[in-house]
């Protein structure tokens, strides 16, 4: 049977035919109610499966991965995209005018369009899954490695010329990269406390301060040290709910001691309108001392429970 059908292929004059990628539009993808629907439903029952059972302790771990899954499938297609462009670039650079040249450079338009359409529509499911896993775990969902980056969701199918669409992709992959407005710097520690309701008060305080802060700097981004736990996570927090964007400083390891000193500079450089410090250690005091001496506004709240100090 095989190679009857394999022979009856041999046959076949396929000349003049090739197989590109299908034509697509926005209504081939699944729209925003849909996603937050589903995705939705699914983590609802998901983790009441794991309810007051031996696997509870383990839902936050599997949250992580639930909306990991999103963000590497937008990754792979974000890199089907930069191969497809690298192939637009070359083919700009040997352009002879011929008809063959054309079709192969439409051929490469297409499927960069086509992957970097996909790529909107899973960063879009991961930003759903991520706003779930805030909600379940108060904390805002960050990858292992690398940056969580949204990029604009505008469609490219519109850009019929090779050299826009390399120039409208750089600039949208500065722009998903590079945080707009205002800087305001955000520091604290890891914290104990001695009941529930005081680090639930510690919270309400983080996130009353922060909403003053808004209120005279509407278009500030919030700068950070990143950390998945302690103040920066419940600042991280804040910041997902309000739609405010996050610029994170992850510390240098290789300079030791001095690896957060140096954070400070990097963050004070940027010129923040304000320093926000709840309660730290010797690096949160020195960053105040610091901005102080730049005539940087502080916020000090490193009193009891993110109070203002007596």
């Amino acid at each position: 049977m095989y190679d009857s059908f394999a022979s009856q292929l041999a046959g076949l004059d396929l000349s003049g035919f090739s197989i590109t990628p299908a034509p697509f539009n926005e209504s081939d993808f699944p729209c925003e109610d849909a996603m937050a629907h589903t995705l939705g439903a699914v983590w609802s029952d998901l983790f009441a499966l794991f309810h007051d059972t031996a696997l509870e302790a383990d839902a936050e771990d599997l949250a992580w991965g639930f909306v990991n899954l999103f963000h590497r499938a937008a990754s792979r297609k974000s890199v089907q995209v930069d191969r497809a462009s690298d192939e637009i670039r070359a083919l700009l650079a040997s352009a002879d005018g011929s008809e063959v040249h054309s079709s192969n450079l439409e051929e490469q338009m297409l499927r960069a369009q086509s992957a970097e359409a996909s790529m909107f529509a899973f960063e879009q499911m991961r930003e759903v899954a991520a706003g779930l896993y805030r909600d379940e775990t108060g904390s805002s969902w960050k990858p292992v490695s690398g940056s969580r980056a949204r990029h604009s969701k505008t469609m490219t199918s519109a850009v019929i010329d090779a050299r826009d669409f390399l120039r409208v992709r750089n600039e949208r992959r500065q722009a998903a990269h590079s945080p707009e407005g205002t800087p305001v710097v955000f520091a604290g520690g890891r914290n104990r406390f001695e009941s529930e309701a005081d680090a639930k008060t510690y919270a309400a305080n983080i996130w009353a301060t922060l909403d003053k802060v808004r209120d005279v700097v509407p278009d500030l981004f919030l700068v950070h040290g990143g950390d998945g736990k302690g103040a920066d996570r419940l600042a991280a927090s804040w910041a997902e709910r309000h739609e405010v964007q996050q610029l994170t400083f992850g510390l240098e390891r290789r300079l030791g001691a001095r690896a957060g000193f140096k954070r400070n500079e990097q963050m004070l450089a940027l010129n923040p309108r304000y320093v926000v410090a709840f309660p730290g250690n010797g690096v949160t005091e020195r960053l105040v001392i610091e901005a102080k001496k730049q005539r940087i506004t502080v916020v000090d709240r490193r009193g009891p429970l993110g109070s203002c100090p007596g």
